[in-house]
């Protein structure tokens, strides 16, 4: 019996890397925010309507989405990206948004407006990979649904002029399952590494992010390594000899990362500002509230690292 010719043109012609992205992390919001904060949305409505011809500056995100919707451009033959505004104004308080879209030639086109509502129900029907916002209760939703999220956290802008985007992504609970990372929050070092040493063959679970992996991969895939725009780096506080259960996790799933960094409890900061990460992922805060100082972070609240204590 002849295959599903949908089925087979789907597996060939994989769809964009497609990701939601709120106005708070695209825009700097946070004048706007305090408003609401302050004096409610009603008066929140009319500051937006009074300014919306007023163009918001860039936020901390803002920088990740240009460089991605950069790939379109380059004429080569792979699946693409695409950036969904997901945001929970108004589409008559967004008008602003979009007027800054504009002003900084975004090609942005698709955009979801909930009017206070959280915009985690859409992430299925939209088809993002990944969610970025300001709003952790709705990073957490979406990542209950099963999709990649983080929670963009405040920090300074500072736009990395190289052309190549960089993307730094921590292990456990993030690419991976938090399987190992629980062992080692409840039983302990030695308890975690005689764990990962007898289990070294045997693959991790997923985590979150591997989907988003997998679709930064098919964009690489298009390019010649030594002149990828795209470059990736795995930094983890894992050290040998736990260091071997990922390589040949990663290597099962058939996904590459560029450089990778055991750093055996090290901060991460330092090498995160030498890597020159565009953003960074990491289910813990003590590494995200750090790295925030350094570079575009996001927090990505799943695991036993995140598990609210009864």
């Amino acid at each position: 019996m002849p295959e599903n010719p949908k089925k087979t043109s789907e597996a060939d012609h994989p769809g964009p890397l497609i990701i939601g992205i709120s106005s708070r992390a695209l825009f700097d919001l946070d004048e706007s925010h305090k408003v609401f904060e302050e004096h409610g949305l009603e008066r929140y409505m009319a500051y937006q309507r009074e300014r919306e011809d007023e163009i918001l500056g860039k936020g901390v995100a803002f920088h990740l989405a240009e460089k991605l919707l950069r790939l379109n451009n380059d004429g080569m033959d792979h699946p693409g990206v695409e950036v969904v505004l997901m945001s929970r104004n108004s589409a008559d308080t967004g008008l602003r948004i979009f007027n800054s879209i504009e002003h900084y030639g975004l090609n942005i086109e698709r955009a979801v407006f909930t009017n206070g509502a959280s915009p985690a129900d859409y992430i299925e029907p939209s088809g993002a990979q990944l969610f970025l916002s300001a709003n952790e209760d709705d990073v957490r939703r979406v990542l209950m649904a099963g999709y990649a999220a983080a929670t963009i956290l405040p920090s300074a802008i500072r736009e990395n002029r190289s052309e190549q985007l960089k993307l730094a992504f921590d292990g456990d609970a993030v690419i991976f399952s938090d399987e190992a990372e629980r062992i080692y929050k409840e039983q302990g070092l030695e308890a975690f590494s005689t764990s990962e040493r007898a289990q070294a063959a045997s693959p991790l679970a997923a985590g979150p992010f591997k989907r988003v992996l997998e679709g930064i991969q098919r964009i690489q895939a298009a390019y010649p390594l030594e002149e990828n725009p795209i470059r990736t780096a795995l930094i983890t506080a894992r050290s040998a000899p736990a260091h071997k259960r990922v390589i040949l996790t990663l290597r099962a799933w058939g996904i590459r990362i560029d450089e990778a960094m055991f750093l055996g409890g090290r901060e991460k900061a330092p090498f995160l500002r030498s890597f020159g990460a565009d953003i960074f992922f990491d289910d813990q805060t003590l590494h995200t509230d750090a790295a925030s100082r350094e570079v575009a972070t996001g927090h990505v609240p799943h695991g036993v690292a995140n598990e609210k204590k009864t």
